[in-house]
């Protein structure tokens, strides 16, 4: 089960709107979601939460590129909604996805050269966290907090804060913010 809110700065404070996830399809209609809920090209904050199972922020300011943070990357890339986070801030396209269903030989692209990779060092602790959720080639998704943390520090939530939220990590934001009552208004 998935939490989703908007949280759009005003010259008044916070506006908070629930976001319909069932229309995001990508994270570029994520962003696009956020900036049409943008009060005079002012900052957004997108928050989604799975079950206590990991939290997303994603800051839209006007124009500029949107930052991006996520709790538990590994647990939020084997999840449709944080998979979206994960893969961007993976550097992964797209069009890659779309490349590795092509199964022409039997194997998808990259297959080999993940299996070595992982073979060479059997011993680290990184290959006994990626063994779930781990497409071939793709970089795998660290345990912990993936992104920018700093995305609120000028918001009043710090970096070392963000860092250390978990549970209802989405109130503990609001409520850094000023914005409580808001998202307690759509939740």
């Amino acid at each position: 089960m998935y939490f989703a809110a908007l949280l759009a700065r005003t010259e008044d404070g916070w506006e908070a709107s629930d976001m319909e996830l069932d229309d995001v399809e990508s994270l570029s209609d994520l962003i696009d979601l956020a900036r049409s809920a943008a009060v005079d090209d002012d900052t957004v904050v997108a928050l989604i939460e799975q079950e206590d199972t990991w939290f997303g922020v994603v800051r839209v300011d006007g124009e500029e590129d949107p930052r991006y943070y996520v709790s538990n990357a590994s647990a939020a890339s084997r999840s449709s909604y944080g998979s979206m986070l994960t893969d961007e801030l993976l550097g992964k396209d797209e069009e890659d996805d779309e490349l590795d269903e092509l199964d022409l030989d039997g194997t998808e692209d990259g297959e080999d050269e993940a299996i070595a990779s992982y073979s060479d060092d059997e011993d680290t602790e990184e290959d006994e966290d990626t063994d779930e959720g781990v497409r071939a080639g793709a970089e795998p998704a660290p345990s912990g907090p993936l992104g920018d943390p700093r995305l609120l520090d000028d918001l009043g939530v710090s970096h070392k804060q963000l860092m250390t939220l978990d549970g209802d990590a989405l109130s503990e934001i609001a409520d850094s913010l000023g914005a409580t009552e808001v998202l307690e208004a759509v939740r």
